[in-house]
Formats: C-alpha cells, structure tokens, sequence
C-alpha cells in the first residue's frame, strides 16, 4: 500500500473509520467508530487493511468542499460521477483533476456531515497540476500518448483505402477549418490505443496520405493495427486540461472494423 494513504488511512482509523472501536470521535472526516462503520470494498477478514486498487481516476470537478480538515469532491468522468476525498485541495468546479492511490468505500456515513455516500473513494493526492512530478508510470498514464511520435516511426503505413464518402488524413488537415465542428468520416490503421482516459478510448490512426496521425475518442475498441473506419465530429485547438492538447481531433467517434 502507498505508504502516503496509509498515513491517511491512520488518521481515518483513529477517527473510527476503519475499526470498531469506541472512542471519542476526532475531528472529520470520520466519527466515533461503531459496529455499522462503512468497509472497505473488498476488505479482507480479520481487520486486514485492503490494498489499494492501484488505478487512476480523472474527473472534472462538479462540485467541491471542506471538512474537517479534509477536501470532498464530486467528479464527472464522463460517464459517470463519483465522490473522493483526501487531504485539503483547492479545487474550482469545471477542471480536471486526478486522484491515485484510492481506496473504495461503499455505503459510508459522515455522522459530521449528517450525510450518506453510496461509494466514496479516499485518497492520498488529488492532482490538479499537469505538471506535476509523479512516478513515471502515473506520467505515463496521465499522458497516454507521449510515446506516439516513437510508435509512429516505427514503420509506414499504406494500403488504406479512403473510406467511400469520407476524407485522407491529408484532406482533413487541409481542409480542417471548413470541416471544424462537422461530421467527419476516415479510414485508417490504428497505431496507438489507449483505454479508459477521460471518460473515452483514444485512437491514434494514419491512413499513409500524411506523416501526421490523427486522433480520435470514441466508446467502441479496437487494437493496434486493426484498419478501422471512424466517423465523428471534428474538433480543433481543443483542450481537454491535464496535459490533454489536440490541434485536430475527431470526437465521440463511431467506428467499424474492416
């Protein structure tokens, strides 16, 4: 376990949190421990401390406080929300925020906060700063396709057709400000995939018209070297924050495989 959250895990437990105990509540984020205190997910028997689920989350902030020393966020993954919390954060509604190192817990109580959570995940960090140092498989996982330009060198791309009533890549880079914010059909090999980040699974596709990949997130799968064709509306100069900057790229994309 991240010995930061189990720092964090400590003072919970000295609240009552984690045990069964019956002292005196400390200050938030939890009460008095009783015999209904929330379990962990997945929480071994004999009061083993459960590991943590070792995934990241990101979220854009909906809505945000502080108690008791300790900061209380609702994040929209874009596909659903959740709560966190974990040590005192400024945070403003609208951004993107990450959280490691998590830890769930279903049907919590705050008897401070007189208020029920149905799953909350405590954490040790909340990140708000891109660049912020971090290990280098959570830089690798908050940037997905940093490594592109090696993965794209790794061989040409031809053999792809232009899909029938769409556009090249070369077209589409072209032609990008009369197409910005209009339906977009492409064909291409897939030459990256990464799944699961921010809400979406991203794409990264040549078709051989152009040196220059394009980008593409989408709900549907598919793996690294699949020729795929992918409509989609296409965005430019977008920012998803966190690292997260597309000069062109094609949103909420449906895709079929050839």
């Amino acid at each position: 376990m991240n010995k930061h959250l189990f720092v964090l895990l400590a003072v919970f437990a000295g609240t009552g949190l984690l045990s069964g105990c019956g002292e005196e509540p400390a200050p938030e984020p939890e009460a008095a421990g009783t015999t209904d205190a929330p379990q962990p997910v997945h929480q071994p028997a004999h009061g083993v401390a459960p590991e943590t689920t070792g995934s990241k989350l990101y979220g854009s902030v909906v809505e945000t406080f502080d108690a008791g020393g300790f900061t209380y966020v609702l994040l929209d993954s874009g596909k659903e929300q959740f709560w966190a919390a974990g040590p005192l954060t400024r945070l403003v509604p609208g951004t993107m925020v990450a959280i490691f190192s998590q830890m769930p817990m279903e049907n919590y109580h705050s008897k401070n906060l007189d208020r029920d959570f149905e799953l909350i995940y405590f954490t040790d960090k909340i990140i708000t700063d891109a660049h912020q140092e971090e290990s280098d498989e959570a830089a690798d996982t908050m940037q997905p396709h940093a490594d592109i330009a090696r993965t794209l060198t790794s061989g040409p791309v031809s053999g792809v057709s232009k899909a029938e009533g769409g556009k090249t890549i070369a077209e589409i880079i072209a032609q990008k400000n009369e197409l910005a914010g209009k339906t977009v059909r492409v064909r291409g090999k897939v030459v990256k995939y990464t799944a699961e980040v921010l809400g979406h699974n991203w794409i990264h596709i040549m078709d051989g018209s152009s040196s220059t990949d394009l980008t593409v997130t989408t709900d549907g799968t598919a793996a690294v070297g699949d020729v795929i064709v992918a409509e989609g509306i296409l965005g430019l100069g977008k920012d998803f924050g966190y690292g997260y900057v597309y000069e062109l790229i094609l949103e909420d994309a449906g895709i079929s495989k050839d």
